[in-house]
């Protein structure tokens, strides 16, 4: 059964296409992996979808009565609520049920024979959406979701005004998976999540018994919970069957088919452009070499796609560091209150430390703390002489309506036009993407940019906060290496192991320290 029908859907923004007469029908059950590079209109595609984005052309059809669940960050939470709250609402539909079904036992007392038949088959088909969906076990439900993405450990009665970026989405997504929608619709789920939680959504996902449509470029996560791929390329939207794994090689023999077919029409090109040439002006061949010329007129020409720009991180080494790089007595950080027991750390030159463990624990804390953003509950932090750090943040905080040049050219004013257009081609954005406004592109562009600043400094300590977040999978493998070859030293925030195992050589669990039950 086709839950979703897509008619010759065509999206734009500017001169820079998105989709180009797309069609594709989503069938009930399926678990797909919509992937694609950056800025190939994945998250457009989802806006389009749920409605949120009126496309250029083209028809969008749901089945009736199909409830779309959508994992949107922009999601208004209200103060004052607390995460239960939020988290029960996920149910708001069934209780409305409940309220009905009340209403209908009120109005057997005085109903005719008829009347009753139909209030009951009503009571009936009401009574059986209330069971199928889990009702009367919704507190049950909460907690074991709660649960299962750390949720639990900030606390249910916590008011989600108080939530960081990080917690707000989850909530949101626990809110989802227990609406149990006919459809799923997530949009990079394990960004905010640490390995235990991904875990936890990965068995979920696995045992869901409804459609889903997930974006993510973390690969093991997307081959442990796809059995189909919605490829994005080139404004087009091709199905694979089977994991990313799978869609790799199948996407391989087709490139290089195409490629064969591409080399013998463009010789066969060659050949009826040579015979017309040659044979045109002369009156006993005149006919044949128009012939020719038909069959080229007619010929429909093979393209090969376009290649898209390969990022190249080389970040810039500054001048030698002392040998320590922070030293860290009895600190203890935190805002309002402490999140850690007091910590004596120590980092010298060389070193490549990733810090990993569940989030809300004080993993960025310790990072703005370390570069004197904030002040420490106690305890103080020493750094090194002749640091040049280099920060990368994990978010942006509010919208950016800069161009990608100006908002180089704001870093870097000495820069030639040619030159800051060079650099940010390098990480892997074309010319369109160069010239549009930050708050336009996608979230994978967006930290293309940041890291573009950041590789154009000269640094010899870098911080980086979850920098993988929203990077395809080239741009994730070429900052792995880009890492890898870095003679500076290194802090790395990351929930990857496949990711921090290659690049760093010590790890520390903020769970050894936190004053948090884990």
């Amino acid at each position: 059964m086709s839950i979703l029908t897509v008619k010759n859907l065509s999206h734009g923004f500017g001169d820079r296409g998105i989709f180009q007469d797309v069609s594709f029908r989503l069938l009930k059950g399926e678990h797909i992996g919509l992937i694609g590079a950056n800025g190939e209109g994945k998250s457009s595609f989802m806006n389009i979808v749920t409605g949120k984005l009126q496309p250029d052309e083209g028809e969008i059809q749901w089945a009736k009565n199909v409830r779309v669940g959508y994992l949107d960050q922009h999601t208004h939470l209200n103060k004052g609520d607390s995460i239960r709250d939020v988290l029960k609402g996920a149910f708001q539909y069934l209780l409305d049920l409940e309220k009905e079904m009340n209403e209908i036992c009120d109005k057997m007392g005085i109903a005719s024979e008829d009347e009753l038949v139909i209030l009951m088959e009503d009571m009936g088909t009401i009574q059986d959406t209330l069971t199928n969906n889990d009702f009367y076990t919704i507190d049950g439900k909460v907690e074991e979701v709660a649960k299962g993405l750390g949720l639990s450990d900030i606390g249910l009665e916590k008011d989600v005004d108080d939530l960081s970026g990080g917690q707000r989405t989850k909530v949101l997504l626990a809110k989802l998976l227990l609406e149990k929608p006919d459809i799923l619709l997530l949009d990079e789920p394990t960004n905010f999540l640490d390995e235990e939680h991904i875990t936890w959504l990965k068995r979920f996902l696995q045992e869901y018994e409804n459609a889903f449509i997930l974006i993510s470029h973390d690969i093991p996560f997307l081959n442990s919970v796809v059995n189909l791929i919605y490829h994005m390329e080139n404004q087009e939207l091709n199905r694979y069957v089977g994991d990313y794994d799978e869609f790799q090689k199948i996407y391989a023999v087709k490139k290089q088919q195409l490629e064969a077919a591409y080399k013998k029409q463009q010789q066969e090109i060659g050949d009826l452009k040579d015979f017309v040439a040659r044979n045109k002006a002369r009156v006993a061949t005149r006919n044949m070499a128009m012939s020719r010329q038909k069959k080229l007129d007619k010929m429909e020409k093979i393209e090969l796609p376009q290649d898209k720009p390969k990022p190249e991180f080389r970040f810039k080494k500054g001048k030698t560091s002392g040998k320590l790089i922070f030293e860290a007595n009895n600190l203890v950080i935190g805002y309002d209150e402490p999140l850690t027991k007091p910590l004596n750390l120590r980092m010298e030159r060389g070193e490549k430390i990733a810090i990993m463990g569940a989030n809300g624990l004080g993993k960025t804390t310790l990072l703005r703390s370390i570069i004197g953003e904030i002040k420490p509950v106690k305890g103080t932090v020493h750094q090194g002489d002749n640091l040049e750090i280099g920060y990368f943040e994990q978010e942006t905080k509010e919208s950016n309506y800069n161009t990608c040049i100006d908002e180089m050219w704001k870093e870097f004013p000495s820069y030639s036009q040619h030159e800051v257009r060079g650099a940010l081609a390098k990480c892997g954005l074309t010319t369109k993407h160069i010239e549009s406004k930050m708050v336009v592109l996608s979230g994978g562009e967006n930290a293309k940019v940041r890291l573009c600043k950041l590789l154009n400094r000269e640094t010899n300590v870098l911080i980086l906060d979850e920098p993988t977040n929203h990077l395809d999978v080239d741009a994730k493998e070429e900052l792995k290496r880009a890492l890898k070859d870095y003679k500076g030293s290194l802090i790395l925030i990351s929930h990857e192991p496949e990711f921090y195992r290659e690049v760093t050589n010590t790890v520390w669990n903020c769970e050894d320290w936190t004053t948090k039950i884990v």
